[in-house]
């Protein structure tokens, strides 16, 4: 998975990697044993925290009981807690990593029995689920994201687990891949940018290429059926020197194609071909927000609409979708700003529509005309037969009712001076 491995986008995937265990979802929770290898951010502040997250996040979206590994940190963990953890990774049917440091990762794995317990599940059965930088840790070749982006080394690969050539794939995993949290500046490619990734790609040996997943997307790899099938919001990408074939969710390839990809045509899992060019897809409908930050744009919008257009229930439905939004996102473990953004946009909607309930919805100048208007005409009658004192008692109350008129050659005009 490129990225959102704990949010509502990949749901549906785990969903159906799990009830393929348990031969039907009715059974999912009780009969799939599935273990997170929390070693990736084991180095952060907030390790338990991301676990606990990821723990909530199977159990209430994906109905399957997630166990921690508490294989935070290998090298300097006590011997029995180790071993257990190890244990863990090694019965368990379904493995799950997912964001932190794919450099941290593969210094407290090396040595460790950690990368034989995952090749073991590909050559016995099982499932294994590597997202955001555990996914970066499956290839060949590994970028060092945190050194290369936030550190400034020059760019540089660092051998992967190269889990992916065990079945014949000579690739280096890049998730993240079409990235663009950098607005103005270049960080796609899992913050690497085009630049260094050329720079990278000449370092790479002759048979190996690149294989890039989007964020909010997956590829399946069943080495059963020998097929590939792109799921979620993205695409996968095989770039071959600098030279790149995209195939959108809802396609399956052939898994000889990821091994070979250089060949002429890409074989479809039912095993026809289809010209080099082109992909065979899958329409889903309409793409789904693929970030907290996107829904909250979309809902504000809706909002703002509503409001404009004196529609309660459509400013209304608004704030309920951001809200039910900030609650399925509250499991994702990327690390960004999304959630207090919703929550302070969510906070301004209720003003906003605690407001419109004093206030009204209904453009305060027509609900009021009829009767200014009204007034304004007994007033011109009582200016015709000179009786100002009446004249003049109806200007002083629309004053103090904070309506503005003024006379012209053509007659009385108004306004609300909360309007103006």
């Amino acid at each position: 998975m490129g990225s959102g491995e704990t949010a509502p986008t990949m749901v549906s995937t785990h969903r159906r990697l799990a009830a393929s265990l348990a031969n039907g979802p009715a059974t999912v929770r009780s009969m799939v044993n599935a273990a997170l290898l929390d070693t990736p951010y084991g180095f952060q502040e907030n390790a338990s925290e991301l676990a606990e997250r990821a723990v909530n996040y199977f159990s209430e979206s994906v109905d399957v009981n997630l166990r921690v590994g508490g294989l935070t940190s290998l090298s300097t963990a006590d011997p029995v807690v180790r071993e257990r953890g190890l244990e863990l990774l090694r019965t368990s049917d379904y493995l799950f990593a997912g964001p932190g440091s794919p450099t941290y990762a593969l210094r407290e794995w090396a040595q460790t029995d950690v990368p034989s317990i995952i090749s073991d599940k590909l050559d016995h059965g099982g499932i294994v689920v590597f997202a955001s930088a555990a996914a970066l840790t499956i290839g060949a070749r590994t970028v060092p994201v945190y050194e290369i982006y936030k550190c400034g080394h020059d760019p540089y690969w660092l051998e992967g687990l190269n889990l992916l050539g065990h079945i014949g794939i000579n690739a280096a995993v890049i998730p993240h891949y079409d990235n663009a949290e950098g607005g103005h500046h270049d960080t796609r490619f899992c913050y690497l940018g085009e630049r260094r990734l050329r720079l990278m790609e000449q370092e790479l040996p002759t048979d190996h290429y690149v294989l890039g997943v989007d964020e909010h997307t997956g590829v399946v790899l069943n080495l059963d059926a020998g097929s590939a099938e792109v799921v979620g919001n993205g695409m996968l990408t095989v770039r071959i020197d600098g030279e790149s074939r995209t195939f959108n969710a809802g396609t399956t390839l052939d898994l000889a194609f990821l091994i070979n990809p250089e060949s002429d045509a890409t074989p479809s899992a039912a095993g026809r071909t289809v010209p080099a060019t082109a992909a065979q897809t899958v329409t889903a409908g309409e793409p789904a927000d693929t970030s907290l930050g996107a829904t909250t744009d979309r809902c504000l919008s809706d909002f703002n609409e509503a409001i404009t257009n004196g529609d309660a229930d459509q400013a209304l439905r608004a704030v309920l979708a951001l809200e039910e939004a900030i609650t399925a996102w509250s499991a994702d473990t990327l690390q960004s700003d999304d959630a207090d953004r919703a929550r302070s946009t969510l906070r301004s909607m209720i003003t906003r529509l605690g407001d419109a309930a004093v206030r009204g919805l209904d453009d305060p100048t027509l609900v009021r005309a009829p009767l200014v208007e009204a007034l304004l005409e007994i007033r011109a009658l009582a200016r015709s037969e000179k009786r100002f004192d009446l004249s003049d008692l109806i200007r002083d109350r629309l004053d103090a009712a904070e309506i503005d008129v003024k006379d012209t050659a053509d007659g009385a005009e108004w306004s609300l001076r909360s309007e103006r």
